[in-house]
């Protein structure tokens, strides 16, 4: 475990490596604890590199056995060499081959970096700088290398042995061995770099591609788990027509892998031919996954593969460029996803995952601009900034030129840079030269840190017949950036009509206005429409155009007009869900004052016109019904934030909407039945969705308990089966109801590892003072392990990140349990432990005595001798 914290790496000290590595080779004679690693390495030094220039090689806990260079061993005084560093004093030419022979403990591999071994079965994780636990090399995404790779395992042990490109060779060895040969013919980065070895189930399939070329397609499991994989195959065939038509982007090599394992830090990583999965977004079916786990694995399924030409043939140049690839690449998964399902409703969940991720690390101590320009543990910047603000950035790039200057664009991006390592200028470039236009003052978006707030304000002259909108935009500082430059705001708007129809205009002056975009450059505008005889209602952020926030001075009679009329989806949306946040707000200091909470009879009114529209899509429907999570009501408020006072206002919000709608919800639950066969499909989808929000509500009334038990009984999916416990759990906790269906949950899926983490989830979300107990308790369940990060993040995340009231205890004890269990996490695994531990990052916006405690148990982590480099680094910015 790397402990050392002092080294800052800047962008502005990039240059590039001494020396390349254009060719290697890796022979893997793999054993448990004593897996033998010989590379032979292709070196060549860079032009106009000085010949006493050494070599150095970044390695990480290893153990040298040997180094050669052309065949001759290297005497002691020509290299010097430690765990974490090999140099070659005098490298003797300007190209030479370098072989290397080091040790490995796959099974003594608990950070699940690097080569580890997991439930006998071997596997690399290399991104972002694992591959140097596994040999010496220049560990870093500009060295960009051809592979071949021969694996050599027991057969009985590891009978399926795999790695990136295509399979060259295969044979049988004595003593029961066996060995597989692969060779991928594109140059990548060391972080791509994958092998997995061990006995697996396959689910075989096929691809022809648009120049009709026939590519194998392959999805590993755990023996017996290969029906649990139909929907990722069929998510990965969708995935490459879909790039093809959409991108002109082609597979291009024989063979397509997926493995899914069980122990994995991250989601699912791109590796070149092997991707490789956290299992939970592979396996799936109607009795084991709800329509959300459906929805995920076609999402994670698709972002992966579409990496092979984002973040693969063209990868970044630097750690400083990751939202090159990662950012480009949600872009692509989520204009995938939109078009496989509903886009209105993808665009919300969208914009509701970035307002309760990203929006949140743009106003705390771990804010960093979409590309940092420093950093301490690139581990830690695998954050929302980079993924989820970065995809936005990109989506305002196609707003501003249109899809078809953008597609002309990425078109250009894949031609001018194929087998590059790329960087931010470089992507910016070539939109700037298919369009003709400058993007200078845009690219802020990629270099500036916080989210940008537009006030607004509006006037009508009727005699005149004109219309003004007033706007200024602001940056709030930010860590290191006290200051901030003005950003180009690409705001989608448009002005609504009493009878919902768009109100035309005859000029406008004060801003460039095209194709319904005020693009805001400047501090303030003054933005005149002329020839407008009535006073709209102004929709703005249409689509939700830029990632901002808006201070709009708006009647509240124009929120409940756009809620029912605006033409845009996520804008009536938006409309609705302004209107609640607002109440929210409201009845949060009616409750600090001591008083009781009140709401407009209207909001609940129109919740439920809502609710009956049939012609909004269920799953549209389903989001709006949906009430701000308490996260959002405290980022909304900013200061001072008392949880409990929240969650009354929230559940009061909650019954006064249940009251009002109690007959015409009862019926719309009862019409939402499924009365087929179950499908993933997104309609079928939405409408379970709209009859589990509904069963909420209905739960707050009398009786709402045996509602939500016989929805639990008779549920024939895990969707319906899923919700009906949360109810219960959330809802009624405590009562015979809701202990006896946690305890039919339990016996049904004892054995089903990826099914409990919702029971342990569920609980762990339950709000209240006693849930700190309770989590204590299921720590101790036979099925959780602390070793196993789905594990850790079902329990331990859930109650740190979704459990307002019960993790934010008023005495502390919640924030003693999450520091205690980060700190044991750390032991096995730095980079889970510090993602936990940004939990804490709003810690400021608490209430005094809240705040302190919250404080106390960040010190108490930063005081623990040989922190991680990774806890350390999130520990003690969370702190400054």
């Amino acid at each position: 475990m790397r402990t050392d914290t002092g080294q800052v790496f800047k962008l502005e000290d990039y240059r590039p490596s001494d020396y390349l590595i254009p060719a290697t080779s890796l022979d893997f004679r793999l054993s448990p604890d004593a897996t033998h690693v010989t590379a032979l390495l292709t070196i060549e030094r860079r032009e106009g590199v000085a010949a006493t220039a050494p070599l150095v090689l970044e390695g990480d806990g290893l153990t040298l056995l040997g180094v050669a260079i052309d065949g001759h061993a290297l005497a002691a005084g020509d290299y010097e060499a430690t765990p974490d560093r090999l140099m070659i004093l005098k490298p003797p030419a300007q190209r030479f081959e370098l072989r290397l022979e080091t040790e490995i403990a796959p099974s003594r591999n608990e950070a699940l970096m690097g080569l580890y071994r997991s439930n006998n079965v071997y596997c690399t994780q290399c991104e972002a700088e694992g591959f140097r636990r596994i040999t010496y090399f220049l560990d870093r995404p500009d060295i960009l290398s051809v592979y071949t790779v021969r694996v050599e395992a027991p057969h009985n042990e590891a009978p399926l042995l795999l790695s990136n490109g295509n399979p060259v060779e295969r044979g049988a060895l004595a003593n029961g061995r066996h060995y597989a040969v692969w060779h991928d013919p594109f140059p990548k980065p060391s972080y791509l770099f994958a092998l997995v070895a061990g006995a697996l189930g396959k689910v075989a399939g096929s691809f022809t591609t648009m120049s009709g070329r026939e590519v194998e397609l392959g999805i590993y499991v755990e023996p017996g788990k290969e029906r649990l994989a139909g929907y990722a195959m069929d998510a990965l065939k969708r995935s490459m027509k879909w790039d093809e038509d959409a991108f002109g982007r082609e597979y291009d090599l024989d063979v397509f892998n997926i493995v899914a394992v069980s122990d994995f830090n991250m989601g699912a990583m791109e590796n070149k031919g092997l991707n490789v999965f956290n299992d939970k977004y592979v396996l799936a079916d109607e009795e084991t996954a709800t329509d959300a786990d459906f929805a995920n694995i076609e999402a994670i399924i698709a972002h992966e593969y579409f990496h092979n030409w984002t973040g693969n043939r063209i990868t970044c140049r630097d750690w400083f460029q990751l939202c090159l690839k990662e950012g480009l690449t949600v872009y692509r998964d989520h204009e995938f996803s939109a078009d496989q399902r509903s886009r209105a409703v993808k665009r919300i969940a969208e914009v509701r995952t970035l307002r309760a991720h990203q929006f949140p690390e743009d106003q705390g101590p771990l804010a960093h601009p979409v590309r940092p320009r420093r950093y301490r543990e690139i581990n830690n910047f695998y954050t929302a900034t980079v993924y989820e603000k970065g995809s936005e950035v990109v989506r305002m790039i196609c707003t501003i030129l249109g899809p078809e200057a953008f597609r002309a664009g990425m078109d250009l991006y894949f031609e001018r840079h194929d087998g590059e390592a790329a960087t931010i200028e470089d992507f910016l470039k070539v939109f700037e030269d298919v369009s003709g236009r400058d993007l200078a003052q845009f690219a802020l978006w990629y270099h500036q840190a916080g989210t940008p707030n537009l006030t607004v304000s509006s006037a009508h002259n009727a005699a005149a017949r004109e219309f003004t909108l007033e706007i200024e935009q602001s940056v709030p500082p930010t860590p290191s950036e006290s200051r901030k430059r003005l950003m180009h705001i690409p705001l989608a708007f448009g002005l609504v009509g009493a009878d919902g129809k768009p109100v035309t205009w005859t000029a406008v002056e004060g801003a460039t206005v095209d194709d319904g975009i005020i693009h805001i450059r400047r501090r303030r505008h003054t933005v005149r429409f002329s020839g407008v005889s009535e006073r709209p209602s102004v929709s703005l952020n249409r689509g939700f155009s830029a990632p901002i926030t808006l201070s709009v001075q708006q009647k509240a009679d124009d929120q409940f007009f756009l809620a029912a009329h605006d033409s845009d989806a996520f804008s009536r949306w938006q409309a609705f869900n302004t209107l609640l946040t607002d109440a929210l707000i409201a009845a949060f200091r009616q409750i600090l004052g001591g008083k009781q909470a009140v709401f407009a009879a209207r909001l609940a009114e129109l919740a439920g016109r809502i609710a009956g529209d049939e012609a909004l899509e269920p799953a549209y429907r389903a989001l709006a019904l949906t009430l701000p999570g308490e996260a959002d009501i405290a980022r909304d408020i900013g200061k001072g934030i008392d949880p409990d006072a929240i969650f009354a206002a929230r559940e009061a919000l909650a019954r006064t909407i249940a009251e009002a709608n109690r007959d015409a919800f009862s019926a719309l639950y009862d019409s939402l039945a499924d009365k087929g066969p179950f499908s993933p499909d997104a309609a079928s989808a939405g409408r379970r969705a709209l009859r589990n929000t509904v069963l909420d509500y209905l739960s707050l009334l009398p009786g709402g308990a045996s509602l939500a038990a016989r929805h639990f009984n008779a549920a024939s999916n895990m969707t319906d089966r899923a919700a009906a416990l949360a109810v219960l759990a959330l809802r009624h906790s405590g009562t015979a109801e809701a202990e006896e269906a946690l305890a039919a949950f339990e016996a049904r899926y004892r054995g089903d590892a990826l099914v409990l983490d919702k029971w342990f989830q569920i609980q762990a979300g339950v709000p209240g003072e006693r849930t700190v107990d309770k989590v204590r308790v299921l720590m101790r369940h036979p099925a959780f392990s602390i070793a196993n990060p789905n594990r850790v993040r079902s329990l331990i995340g859930t109650f740190a990140s979704a459990n307002q009231t019960g993790f934010h205890r008023a005495d502390g004890e919640g924030y003693r349990l999450f520091a205690e269990t980060v700190l044991e996490v750390e032991k096995r695994n730095p980079q889970v432990a510090a993602r936990l531990a940004t939990a804490l990052r709003s810690w400021r916006s608490l209430e005094p005595g809240r705040q302190a405690k919250a404080k106390q148990a960040l010190l108490e982590m930063a005081q623990v001798e040989n922190l991680s480099a990774d806890l350390r680094d999130i520990v003690e910015r969370t702190l400054a």
